[in-house]
């Protein structure tokens, strides 16, 4: 990717309509990306292209649910079809189940978090890596989000839980497998992230002792300028694993 220059690459962004897949999409347009943003709502993604103020031949939006091989399909397609190659998969898209006793949780409930959180990501690696391995210059580079929970779980948090430690597993695998073809791969595991997902927190969250408690957060900026670190990096250097978090937040030392 040495011979792609900063305008020229391509970003692509699952959960781009909120949070920390929104900001990071706008980061990688004011870094000078063309950037695909995807995720289920059209209308909050036309809203996030809308609030970037770029130039309407830099962003392409295309609705798809992750959970769907032939949208994701039909994603990945259009992606080459608009802007000819691809460089960066930010694996961004996530849901959690209800928090509820382990027991209580349901078998769609569970199998809804691991398509979206899981299978979805494996989905779009697979053709992010068909199209990195033939384009040229070759390679590129997928960054999965992880979470603080992909090292330990929250009460009640199975199902989000055991798909954060899976994609932990995915990172290296397909940072092994795609070493021969120029292929890095990245997992950002982020904490309290100031966004939609985490306003309960500033509330009070229960805590594994049972209490609640208010837990600091951060700027959502400081989760997007990370992902444009990442996805500038030349591909002869990688960051396997980040933690990004909110310095007081009740990690280390969790459990």
């Amino acid at each position: 990717m040495s011979d792609v220059t900063n305008e020229s690459r391509v970003a692509l962004v699952t959960g781009a309509s909120a949070g920390i897949g929104r900001a990071a999409a706008l980061a990688l347009l004011r870094a000078g990306f063309r950037v695909v943003l995807t995720a289920r709502r059209r209308e909050a993604l036309d809203a996030a292209v809308k609030a970037a103020a770029v130039d309407a031949d830099r962003a392409l939006v295309v609705a798809a649910d992750v959970t769907d091989p032939a949208a994701v399909a039909a994603l990945f397609e259009r992606t080459v079809g608009s802007f000819g190659r691809l460089d960066v998969l930010f694996n961004n898209a996530g849901i959690g189940a209800p928090a509820i006793e382990l027991d209580e949780l349901s078998l769609a409930q569970w199998q809804a978090v691991v398509a979206t959180n899981l299978t979805g990501p494996f989905l779009c690696t697979q053709h992010a890596f068909r199209i990195m391995k033939a384009q040229s210059p070759r390679g590129g580079r997928i960054i999965n989000n992880g979470s603080i929970s992909a090292h330990a779980p929250r009460p009640h948090s199975a199902p989000y839980t055991a798909t954060k430690h899976a994609i932990t597993g995915l990172t290296r695998a397909i940072a092994l497998d795609g070493r021969k073809h120029g292929i890095a791969c990245s997992q950002i595991d982020i904490g309290n992230a100031a966004t939609e997902m985490t306003e309960r927190m500033a509330q009070g969250i229960v805590q594994a002792n049972g209490e609640m408690m208010v837990e600091p957060r951060m700027d959502v900026a400081h989760v997007a300028d990370a992902i444009v670190h990442i996805a500038r990096l030349p591909l002869e250097a990688n960051v396997l694993f980040m933690t990004l978090m909110a310095t007081n937040m009740p990690f280390v030392g969790r459990g």
